[in-house]
């Protein structure tokens, strides 16, 4: 199965602890979709991310192919960030279209209502590393450092 990493689990430490067996495949994004913080977790110490239908927007990340155990742990760790497993179509660098396993807010439990909290650092920290490692685009990584900074 493949799965679209655009949270925590896009940094290859944090997806290794959760899904040992995941072999990265390419780079993506989820096109006319777009990035927020409306998950509270105290855990965290701030909001955390979810992907949704956003006309003008793309949300980058680094698909995996994830063996159906492995996925069954990175399920269960989602749920615990309210969100659930969903397939939606990705697109690759050239242009390719796939249908990827990504994970969305799970209902409104646990959202802040407005679409936007104070991002968690430390979670944002690991996108951004992620991000980073997987040479994902200026731009995004800019976007992301800039709610690390507060300026979102």
């Amino acid at each position: 199965m493949l799965y679209f990493a655009y949270n925590a689990r896009i940094s290859p430490d944090e997806m290794e602890q959760v899904a040992p067996n995941a072999e990265f495949k390419f780079i993506a994004h989820l096109p006319e979709w777009g990035l927020e913080f409306p998950i509270t977790n105290d855990t965290w110490g701030g909001t955390l991310p979810v992907v949704k239908p956003e006309p003008g927007s793309t949300v980058w990340g680094a698909v995996y192919e994830v063996p159906k155990p492995d996925l069954k742990s990175l399920d269960e760790i989602e749920a615990g960030e309210q969100r659930a497993a969903q397939t939606v179509e990705a697109m690759d660098r050239n242009g390719k279209r796939h249908q990827v396993v990504v994970h969305l807010l799970d209902g409104a439990e646990g959202a802040n209502g407005n679409g936007n909290g104070r991002p968690s650092p430390d979670y944002l920290r690991l996108m951004v590393k992620g991000s980073k490692h997987w040479s994902l685009p200026f731009g995004w990584i800019a976007g992301l450092e800039e709610h690390l900074q507060g300026g979102l």
